[in-house]
């Protein structure tokens, strides 16, 4: 992994401070060309949608959008939990990044990884399609941010790493102990999933805070959005 060692502020594990390995490199809102022109737009995970993307719980459909106040227009649906568009991409400019900023980046990848094979194992244990559906939505922003790695000569530390598995001892932890919750119970796991999403939203709102870089500043923008649609998701969930 690397040469650089950066204490990433109270980032990445709902206020615990985390030091992640990080290579030299360098890496700003997220612009509508995040999504190509024909691909459904990031609806919203509520009954109205938000685009002509996933609507209730991050899926395509027919269900009515939020109409002229749609942030893209278009209808949402009640079918799935996918949470973003499929094919979204970069677009924007690489820019510069602080040594704490390369930190974030490289956790980033380890916080989308936990999500990931979190809800790969609670869909595994529960007949609940919004583990499923989320885990697919999980995977394309794990992509994201392992092109931003790429395009900032950052080493991926989830490369090479099989399913629960971490290269940070605390996230490791973390991911443990969320596991351990939701084994218990649907319910239990349901919680630990707004747990993550809660903890995405405060670090990625935590990272944009005096980000410069276009790209890393248009997908994490993105992830935001994802993050609290997939919140809304689990939350209706909870209560069913």
């Amino acid at each position: 992994m690397v040469t650089v060692l950066a204490t990433v502020g109270m980032l990445g594990l709902g206020g615990l401070a985390v030091t992640s390995p990080v290579a030299a490199g360098a890496l700003t809102g997220v612009s509508a060309t995040l999504w190509n022109a024909g691909d459904p737009g990031p609806g919203h995970d509520e009954p109205t949608g938000r685009g002509h993307g996933p609507g209730q719980d991050g899926g395509h459909g027919q269900e009515a959008g939020r109409g002229p106040q749609g942030k893209h227009g278009g209808k949402g649906d009640r079918a799935g939990d996918h949470g973003d568009c499929a094919s979204a991409r970069i677009t924007e400019e690489t820019g510069v990044l602080s040594e704490q900023q390369r930190a974030t980046l490289t956790l980033m990848a380890e916080e989308e990884k936990l999500a990931r094979d979190l809800y790969a194992a609670f869909a595994a244990e529960y007949q609940v399609p919004v583990f499923d559906r989320i885990k697919a939505s999980e995977e394309r922003h794990l992509a994201l941010v392992r092109t931003l790695l790429d395009r900032y000569g950052l080493a991926d530390p989830t490369d090479g790493l099989v399913v629960g598995e971490f290269r940070d001892p605390t996230v490791q932890a973390h991911y443990d102990r969320l596991l351990a919750q939701g084994s218990a119970s649907r319910r239990d796991a349901i919680e630990a999933a707004l747990a993550v999403e809660r903890m995405d939203i405060d670090d990625l709102t935590r990272a944009l805070d005096g980000l410069t870089a276009p790209d890393v500043r248009q997908v994490y923008e993105h992830l935001l959005d994802a993050s609290e649609r997939h919140l809304a998701a689990f939350e209706r969930w909870s209560n069913r």
